[in-house]
C-alpha cells in the first residue's frame, strides 16, 4: 500500500496533476511524499475523505500553495494548524466528520475561502474573525455544539447560505441572517414559558420596560437575549415614547450611528412586531408542495423560517395563527 501510495504521488508530481485522488486509504499520517522537496506546486485540488488522519502539516501551504479544493471529510482531525490560513487560493475547505474542537483563528485569512463545510464535529463556538472572510458564500456548521454564534455573521452581503442544523444548544440567530438561507432545524431545546410580568424602573417621569426574559435569569431553562439587545429595545421603545421636547436621547447622548439604528431595527418578530437589533430566536416551518416553488432551482417543497424576539413568541408563533 504504501509503494503504492508513493507511485500515486511521485506521477501526480511529474505529470503536474492538478488534481489527487487518496480516498479510502487508511491513512493514519499525513503522506510525506506530498511535502518531499518543493511539493507539489501545481496541485489544486486534492481529496483525502474517509481516512484516519488526525493532524495536518503546519507546511501545508507551504508545499501546496495552489490548492483550490481541500476535502478532508471523515477523518479523526482533532486541530487544524494555525498556517491553514497561508492557503491563498484556497476556495473550498471540507472538514466535516472530524472530532475539531475548534476552528483556527487565522483562517480568516484564506481571502478566497467560498465554501467552508465543518459540519458533524465538537465546536463549541465560531472564531469572530471569521465574520471578515470576504468571499465566503456559503457556511455549514450542522451536528456541533454551538451555543452562540458572531453578532456580525451575515454581515457580508457575500455570504449567503449558512446551515447550523442540529446544534441542540444554539438558541437564537444573529439579526443579519435575516434575508440569508438558513438550515436551523434541530436547534435549541423546547421548554415550556410560564407566564410572567414585564419588568421596569423608573427615574421621575421615565419608566424603562425591560422583557420578561430578565425574570428567568439564573434558572435551569433561562433563555437571556445579549446585554446589548436589551438595551437597544428599551432604548428604541424609550425613544418613540418620550415626547420629542424632553430631548432624552440627543446625539449628543448617544453615537449618531446608535440614533439611526434605533429610528430603523434591522428586522421586527413575526409574532409582536417587537423590534430586533442584534439577536433574533428562528422558527422553521417546512410548507406544502407547490408548483410556483419548482420555479426555483427545480425545487417542489419551500420553506419558511419566522424570527421572534422571546422564547415566548416562538413558542406561541404559527403561520395559521
Amino acid at each position: 500500500m504504501a509503494s503504492e501510495l508513493c507511485k500515486t504521488i511521485s506521477v501526480a508530481r511529474l505529470e503536474k496533476h492538478k488534481n489527487l485522488f487518496l480516498n479510502y486509504r487508511n491513512l493514519h499520517h499525513f503522506p510525506l511524499e506530498l511535502l518531499k522537496d518543493e511539493g507539489l506546486q501545481h496541485l489544486e485540488r486534492l481529496y483525502m475523505k474517509r481516512n484516519s488522519l488526525t493532524t495536518l502539516p503546519e507546511n501545508l501551504a507551504q508545499k501546496l500553495p495552489n490548492l483550490v479544493e481541500l476535502y478532508l471529510h471523515s477523518n479523526n482531525i482533532v486541530v487544524v494548524p494555525e498556517e491553514v490560513g497561508d492557503l491563498k487560493e484556497l476556495q473550498t475547505l471540507d472538514i466535516s466528520t472530524n472530532r475539531l474542537l475548534a476552528l483556527p483563528e487565522r483562517l480568516h485569512l484564506c481571502l478566497s475561502l467560498q465554501y467552508l463545510t465543518v459540519d458533524r464535529n465538537r465546536l463549541w463556538c465560531v472564531p469572530r474573525h471569521l465574520c471578515q472572510l470576504p468571499s465566503l458564500n456559503e457556511l455549514s456548521m450542522a451536528g456541533n455544539r454551538l451555543a452562540f454564534l458572531p453578532l456580525d455573521l451575515g454581515r457580508s452581503r457575500e455570504l449567503q447560505y449558512v446551515y447550523v442544523d442540529n446544534n441542540t444548544h444554539l438558541k437564537g440567530l444573529p439579526s443579519y441572517l435575516y434575508n440569508k438561507v438558513i438550515g436551523c432545524s434541530g436547534c435549541g431545546v423546547t421548554i415550556q414559558v410560564s407566564e410572567v410580568k414585564l419588568l421596569s424602573f423608573s427615574s421621575g417621569q421615565l419608566t424603562v420596560f425591560l422583557p420578561a426574559e430578565v425574570k428567568a435569569i439564573g434558572t435551569e431553562n433561562d433563555h437571556v437575549l445579549p446585554l446589548q439587545e436589551l438595551a437597544m429595545r428599551s432604548l428604541y421603545h424609550t425613544y418613540h415614547r418620550v415626547p420629542k421636547d424632553l430631548n432624552f436621547l440627543s446625539p449628543i447622548s448617544l453615537p449618531r450611528s446608535l440614533l439611526e439604528l434605533l429610528h430603523c431595527p434591522l428586522g421586527h418578530c413575526h409574532r409582536c412586531s417587537e423590534p430586533m437589533f442584534t439577536f433574533v430566536y428562528p422558527k422553521l416551518f417546512p410548507l406544502r408542495e407547490t408548483p410556483m416553488a419548482g420555479l426555483h432551482q427545480g425545487r417542489t417543497t419551500v420553506g419558511f423560517v419566522a424570527y421572534c424576539c422571546s422564547t415566548q413568541c416562538l413558542q406561541t408563533f404559527d403561520l395559521l395563527g
